[in-house]
């Protein structure tokens, strides 16, 4: 499957466009618009403003995802976990930082706060049904595959 393109608008012209550590990095860096950097202390959530809007294509969602370096080295990472951005969203991409660490964390502006992956979606329709087929599973949840 070859690469998709996605229009991207910039907000605000300091506004870094998405881009790939590796060629074939699964998620593009999303950076840090701001005027002044913005300290998070411990266990505060602060928004980020990327100065971004986009148009996914019909048929995919961005998913916006931590940072593995800066949520193991500095405690920063999505709130929400996983943002999901539906393809008719045309609103500025924001990122809500959670500081998980017992220390203040500095973002400064053009930091690289979070990726961005785009993927395809399932459009489905869900029905009411009276009964639904056996599995060897069942109803088995949280920890129920471990040994």
């Amino acid at each position: 499957m070859g690469p998709i393109t996605i229009k991207v608008k910039k907000l605000d012209p300091r506004a870094i466009l998405p881009s790939r550590g590796s060629p074939f990095s699964a998620g593009a860096d999303l950076h840090a618009c701001m005027d002044a950097p913005v300290t998070v202390a411990p266990g505060e959530t602060v928004f980020i403003h990327t100065g971004l809007t986009a148009e996914i294509p019909e048929g995919y969602a961005g998913f916006v995802f931590a940072r593995s370096g800066l949520a193991s080295k500095s405690g920063l990472a999505p709130a929400n976990k996983v943002g999901v951005v539906d393809s008719d969203y045309r609103g500025e991409y924001m990122v809500a930082l959670l500081n998980h660490s017992e220390r203040p964390v500095t973002v400064n502006p053009g930091d690289r706060v979070a990726q961005l992956v785009v993927m395809p979606v399932a459009f489905t329709q869900f029905t009411e049904a009276e009964e639904l087929s056996e599995t060897q599973r069942g109803a088995g949840g949280f920890g129920s595959t471990g040994k």
